[in-house]
């Protein structure tokens, strides 16, 4: 009978010493059950609007900000358009045909490639969920976002976030989430910028330089003609 060798046998006594192994993954995730979550997951207060709060926030990040009513959405789109001289829409196939007014082309951005979205005018996208307190707007990335190179490579991005879409906190963007939790999400916060070491703002480095927001509600207090001037 041959005897184990020495390093068998120390292995041996480790085993026999640690005692039956353990589901690490499941130690793992009960001690992360058992922790104590303090943290807010409701808002302490909402003593201003979450529109005027949303639409505050979005100013500071140089956001033009339009609020209307939804039988306007198609008129403040073809404003948005108008302004700017775009002609070359990116659409998703899901963006409604109610919002889109005529004259300029859309072309399907599921289908486009890198090129040809670069030499889009802009897109125009609907969204998954806002959220007032950051100024954050959630795109899950289906038939009214498309994939997330169409929001990344054109210049000019328009959005439009919904009655019901609006929320006052993070935590409670999340809990709306949770059944897409698994879908590519991109969340925007303004334009995109950057700045190097001689704090030089540069815009448009991993996005859009020109973002928009149409606001869509029916129960907001103030004059929903109002609009931050486009620059």
């Amino acid at each position: 009978m041959n005897r184990p060798d020495s390093r068998e046998e120390i292995l041996t006594a480790i085993r026999r010493s640690l005692g039956p192994p353990v589901n690490v993954q499941s130690s793992a995730e009960q001690e992360y059950g058992k922790l104590a979550r303090s943290y807010l997951s409701q808002p302490e207060y909402e003593r201003q609007p979450a529109w005027e709060l949303f639409r505050e926030r979005l100013r500071e990040y140089d956001v033009v900000v339009t609020m209307c009513r939804e039988p306007e959405i198609r008129v403040k789109v073809a404003e948005a358009f108008d302004a700017r001289g775009l002609h070359r829409i990116a659409c998703p196939k899901g963006v409604p045909a109610a919002w889109l007014p005529a004259g300029p082309e859309y072309l399907p951005g599921e289908i486009m490639t890198n090129l040809e979205l670069d030499r889009c005018d802009g897109v125009i996208t609907g969204c998954t969920v806002a959220i007032a307190e950051t100024g954050t707007i959630v795109l899950q990335h289906g038939e009214q976002a498309g994939p997330r190179r169409l929001t990344l490579l054109p210049d000019f991005h328009l959005c439009v976030v919904l009655p019901g879409q609006l929320v006052h906190s993070v935590p409670q963007a999340f809990a709306r989430l949770a059944p897409v939790s698994t879908s590519p999400l991109t969340l925007i916060s303004g334009p995109s910028a950057t700045a190097d070491i001689e704090m030089t703002r540069i815009r448009g480095v991993h996005g859009p330089r020109n973002l928009e927001v149409i606001c869509v509600t029916n129960s907001f207090e103030e004059d929903p003609s109002s609009a931050v001037p486009r620059t």
